[in-house]
């Protein structure tokens, strides 16, 4: 008998199919504490969008929640999880919950542990504590998280906290288990290429559902078939879904985007005018993200779209030096002129009110 815990084969199917899971921001008010109405209206937001999960814990909610200062974590993955909970009873569609896990071994343990006290099915597991740690050790710590959460695992960019991996690490991370979905983010070709032909090659292409997170080659990712040698055979595997912080704003859109997707790679046929979109999108992200700082506006960015639309009372954050760059406001607002049909303002002022109750 497995030593791992199973996701369930009905979330993983979703997973497989490939579904759009925002990562979910933190909204609170001018005291910088956390605001419950437009936390439960962000998640309703997602959900009524149409995603197939919410992944809640991350860095775009921020890691200072766990703080001992602010002690967020708990109430803010109990109040995500109910609220997914309730729109599971009205609906009667299962959703893929997904709690960041991050810290050192004994961290990491409790997060994953309280993750599921809670109904989350994954941890989507950060590695951003073992900047030089081996290859050993790294697998040793994520076969000990696993055994208390399946795992989503993540590859994040440098940039932002994360480290380089290597087709090595990912080789014998495919091998764990209860791995059951990857989200690449090193914003590299090479890199996101190392992930796919571990999972290729070590003949887990049925089993462990690829996700990108490169917020700045969203569209051509899911274009995308890999094709590797193995064993004399031609293995096809694909990048299916997205967990991205992009996907925060504009969520209805991300799911139309992603469905018509998925039509054309099943038709064979990929119009020429998703990959313009595709640059529409990644000159959107690199305003929201702040791309030109270094990612340093990226949260505040977010925020700034959310409060626009009247999803967040404001773009604080838990640190109060971490707000807008110098001209990242201006770079937002030349963006949202420019792309009008990115976004779904209609939408969410159609039901803002409702989701506020």
């Amino acid at each position: 008998m497995s030593i791992y815990p199973r996701t369930d084969r009905e979330i993983q199917s979703r997973l497989m199919e490939g579904v759009v899971i925002p990562a979910h921001p933190l909204a609170l008010n001018v005291e910088r504490k956390l605001d419950d109405v437009h936390q439960r209206a962000l998640t309703r937001y997602y959900l009524e969008s149409g995603v197939g999960g919410v992944a809640i814990g991350v860095h775009t909610t921020q890691f200072e929640i766990r703080d001992p200062r602010h002690r967020l974590f708990e109430p803010v993955l109990r109040l995500c999880a109910e609220t997914m909970e309730e729109y599971e009873g009205k609906q009667g569609r299962r959703l893929v919950k997904v709690a960041g896990v991050c810290g050192k071994t004994a961290q990491a343990l409790r997060e994953a542990e309280h993750a599921v006290s809670l109904g989350y099915n994954l941890g989507l597991l950060s590695l951003s504590a073992f900047p030089d740690s081996s290859v050993d050790d790294l697998i040793d710590h994520c076969k000990k998280v696993a055994k208390v959460i399946p795992l989503f695992g993540f590859y994040l960019q440098p940039t932002v906290g994360g480290r380089p991996l290597g087709y090595k690490f990912w080789k014998r991370f495919v091998e764990i288990e209860n791995v059951a979905a990857i989200k690449v983010a090193p914003f590299s070709r090479y890199w996101t290429t190392d992930v796919a032909r571990a999972v290729a090659e070590a003949g887990k292409v049925d089993d462990i559902a690829l996700y990108t997170g490169n917020d700045d080659n969203i569209v051509a990712d899911l274009l995308t078939t890999y094709q590797f040698k193995v064993k004399g055979n031609s293995i096809p595997i694909r990048i299916v879904g997205g967990l991205l912080g992009q996907w925060a704003v504009w969520t209805k859109r991300a799911v139309e985007l992603l469905d018509e997707v998925h039509r054309a790679v099943e038709s064979g046929l990929v119009p020429s005018r998703l990959l313009s979109v595709g640059a529409e999108l990644t000159d959107a992200n690199s305003a929201i993200f702040d791309v030109h700082n270094s990612f340093a506006g990226c949260i505040p960015g977010i925020h700034e779209v959310l409060r626009r639309q009247g999803l967040l009372e404001g773009r604080w954050c838990l640190n109060p030096g971490e707000d807008l760059s110098i001209g990242q406001l201006e770079n937002i607002e030349r963006v949202l002129a420019s792309y009008i049909d990115l976004n779904d303002d209609e939408f969410v002022a159609k039901h803002l009110n409702k989701w506020l109750k």
